[in-house]
């Protein structure tokens, strides 16, 4: 990790602990603030259900924090309006699961965000660095972490629940301030704000029932009429799985939904005959997914089909390009992870040029420039 000054001027942890009670109180607390950075992080629960279980909500507003319920936070008008105005910025890290989290519990996307964990990839200081080890690095302070298994829906939460729950948010503006500073120097302050939206979009994306087919890259070798009936069957199992609240692998797994695209059975007595599928499976969904498989096998392809893996040919250029981008990696200092994802550096090859890949936009237009005609002339070769 590269060496710097570590900040010190840290909010301190709060002598009592602040609960906000009612949605209009919300309100009044966010709009005080309106100019000022939320940081934002979420407690759940999710062990046998599709959705997750909000638990707790923890906001901050430089050094101020407070714990909220989530039926409080479900009914203020202004905690909506807030996450989804994209010109207030929010401070997350790793927001993946706390996008999901709004998404399917509010049916928010939120916008504004600013994924600290990016940030800090960005500065330098190591790819997927957690929290609790970004914050020692950065302040000199151990977290504790024992709360980090307990049980967020039960009430009352006890004492080390709520000390854990504001450490996870009193360190996220100053981290944020350190970070513009580090960033500014870099020349990457536009960077943040941008990958934070490319990855949260990505996420987004990814999560629709009419793309989530492209997660099975198992289904890669499957012939473009299969792949379009494993799409209708994915799609299915995502609405069906949302009806139920049930976890995917309790209703039909990603295996089987595979293995049934590849057969494509006519009748449920068929489908009983694939190794693996439960005979409840059958009983309950077999007329269903005969008729989802025929629609499929009938209807127009899929829009973009499942990425196969290389080829070998391919998987010498992949080589040949990862070197090249490793020395862009190590003369910015970001890590290669975030500067060229192994799935965009797959893409490119199979597409075979450099259209519409995002390698040469944004803030990665001028950390890559120097490397462009040795990237274009390996792909041209």
């Amino acid at each position: 990790m590269a060496s710097f000054t570590p900040v010190v001027d840290v909010p301190p942890a709060p002598a009592a602990i602040t609960w906000i009670r009612t949605p209009e109180e919300l309100d009044q607390w966010l709009a005080q603030g309106e100019d000022t950075p939320l940081a934002l992080d979420t407690e759940f629960e999710r062990v046998s259900t599709f959705y997750p279980i909000p638990g707790l909500v923890q906001l901050g507003l430089a050094d101020q924090f407070r714990l909220v319920d989530p039926e409080v936070a479900e009914a203020s008008r202004g905690f909506r309006e807030r996450l989804a105005n994209p010109v207030a910025p929010k401070l997350l890290y790793a927001m993946s699961e706390d996008l999901e989290l709004f998404r399917q519990w509010l049916g928010i996307e939120l916008k504004g965000v600013l994924d600290l964990q990016i940030g800090a990839a960005l500065a330098g200081e190591g790819f997927s660095l957690g929290y609790a080890r970004a914050v020692e690095h950065l302040f000199g302070e151990t977290l504790d972490k024992s709360a980090t298994r307990s049980d967020w829906l039960a009430r009352p939460l006890s004492e080390a629940q709520q000390r854990y729950a504001i450490e996870d948010i009193r360190f996220l503006q100053p981290m944020y301030d350190w970070l513009q500073e580090r960033l500014g120097e870099l020349g990457l302050t536009h960077a943040l704000p941008e990958e934070s939206a490319r990855f949260a979009d990505e996420l987004a994306s990814l999560d629709d029932p009419d793309l989530h087919y492209l997660k099975l890259r198992g289904g890669w070798a499957l012939s473009p009429v299969k792949q379009a009936v494993l799409r209708e069957l994915v799609r299915w199992r995502e609405h069906e799985c949302q009806r139920q609240d049930r976890p995917r692998n309790r209703v039909l797994a990603d295996a089987l939904l595979i293995a049934i695209a590849e057969r494509l059975p006519d009748s449920p007595e068929e489908l009983g005959d694939i190794q693996g599928v439960p005979s409840g499976v059958v009983r309950r969904y077999g007329e269903t997914l005969i008729k989802l498989i025929a629609k499929g096998a009938s209807g127009k392809p899929v829009p973009e089909a499942i990425a196969a893996p290389l080829t070998r040919e391919q998987q010498g250029l992949f080589k040949q390009l990862k070197r090249v981008f490793r020395k862009a990696s190590e003369a910015s200092g970001i890590p290669m992870e975030l500067l060229a994802p192994r799935k965009r550096l797959e893409k490119m090859i199979q597409d075979g040029s450099l259209d519409k890949q995002v390698f040469f936009a944004g803030w990665r237009r001028e950390i890559l420039a120097p490397f462009r005609n040795e990237i274009e002339e390996l792909l041209a070769s």
